[in-house]
């Protein structure tokens, strides 16, 4: 039965394909994103469909490097080659692509796009907690409201707008309460499973069966999942994996451990966050929410180092990974207050940087395997 529900995740994609096919063939708009700082819920009101972008594979990158310099972050890379091969159907669909300055690398890879693709950029304040940068984010929600109506052919209502906040809402509640069912003892999904999960329900354009699909399999898994008891608990912290990209959650997993949370944006991260209803303004109410994402572009971000202990201690975590891939400075720099913070905590902690290919899994599963040593129950 679980079984059946974690390949109805896994098969999200390509029944989508089909399903975006159709929609635009009946004159329906499409917005393709990248990133959690992405408010969906303007597009959702827009009545357009929002539609996470690939950037998680190693086959398109070779294309990439025909443009882009080889020392770039594989995610970066692996989403402009697909762009620029035409291979990723979701790219294909989109009338828009929303981008965000969340890194240089990223901002300046945008400009090159938009050569293939009308791209919208937001430019994304690294200070949250200051009132300028509040008001900054602000302008920009309104400036991306405004190229939506523009490029979609349609006002955004303020109470269509409300709706779709609350659809969104509760399709991070739904997520949420399937991820919390792995602070038990043994968790109810491996790594794996769990990463096909949250990474996959991004590409489904119907969200009211994204949520029923979370709330049944949270119903399957609340008699237990099927995963085996005493395995060392494994969190991993830092950049974005997806399917594609798992090498390191398949490491683990072989090694005799269970990845039991993603601290990554590709998992917990924006699960915790809501969107509050009591303002009187969405944009306004959009804005706090997103803001407070706590990525390694935000300078100071003691919010992921709260999120870390917290989850450390909700998920009973024995070990945690934090993988950086290449290039990607800003994690790799926080890297070092994240390994303090856990030392204090008395957490067995692990630094991996790494990028998409297969060439160091030897390399990476010796280290693994000795942390795993270090916390074997």
């Amino acid at each position: 039965m679980i079984k059946e529900q974690i390949e109805k995740f896994f098969n999200i994609r390509g029944e989508n394909v089909i399903r975006l096919k159709e929609w635009k063939e009946q004159g329906g708009k499409v917005v393709g994103y990248y990133c959690t700082y992405f408010p969906q819920e303007l597009v959702i009101a827009a009545g357009a469909v929002p539609v996470c972008l690939c950037g998680t594979r190693e086959e398109p990158i070779s294309a990439a490097e025909e443009v882009l310099p080889r020392n770039l972050c594989p995610l970066i890379k692996s989403s402009y080659g697909f762009a620029v091969t035409d291979k990723c159907p979701f790219f294909n669909f989109s009338d828009l692509i929303v981008g965000e300055t969340t890194c240089d690398g990223k901002k300046k890879m945008f400009e090159y796009m938009s050569e293939l693709k009308p791209v919208h950029v937001m430019q994304l304040p690294h200070m949250k907690e200051s009132e300028s940068s509040f008001e900054l984010w602000v302008q920009e929600m309104r400036r991306l409201q405004a190229r939506l109506e523009k490029e979609l052919g349609g006002e955004i209502l303020e109470e269509e707008l409300w709706r779709a906040i609350d659809l969104v809402n509760r399709e991070t509640a739904a997520a949420k309460g399937v991820c919390d069912l792995n602070q038990q003892e043994p968790p109810s999904l491996s790594g794996l499973d769990l990463l096909t999960v949250n990474w996959s329900r991004g590409f489904n354009n119907n969200k009211e069966e994204t949520i029923r699909m979370l709330d049944e399999l949270r119903e399957a898994l609340v008699g237990g999942g099927s995963v085996a008891a005493g395995k060392p608990r494994v969190l991993i912290t830092g950049c974005p994996i997806g399917l594609g990209s798992e090498k390191v959650v398949t490491l683990v997993e072989e090694a005799g451990g269970t990845v039991v949370a993603f601290e990554n944006c590709t998992g917990y991260k924006t699960l915790p966050l809501m969107t509050d209803t009591s303002y009187d303004d969405p944009i306004v109410a959009l804005a706090h929410k997103y803001l407070q994402i706590p990525c390694s572009c935000m300078s100071p971000n003691e919010g992921r180092m709260k999120l870390l202990q917290a989850m450390v201690s909700d998920f009973n975590a024995d070990a945690v990974i934090d993988l950086t891939w290449q290039a990607c400075h800003t994690y790799n720099i926080e890297s070092r207050a994240v390994a303090k913070m856990l030392k204090e905590a008395g957490v067995p902690f692990l630094h991996l940087e790494s990028d998409y290919s297969t060439s160091d899994l030897a390399g990476l599963g010796v280290r693994i395997q000795a942390l795993l040593e270090m916390v074997e129950k």
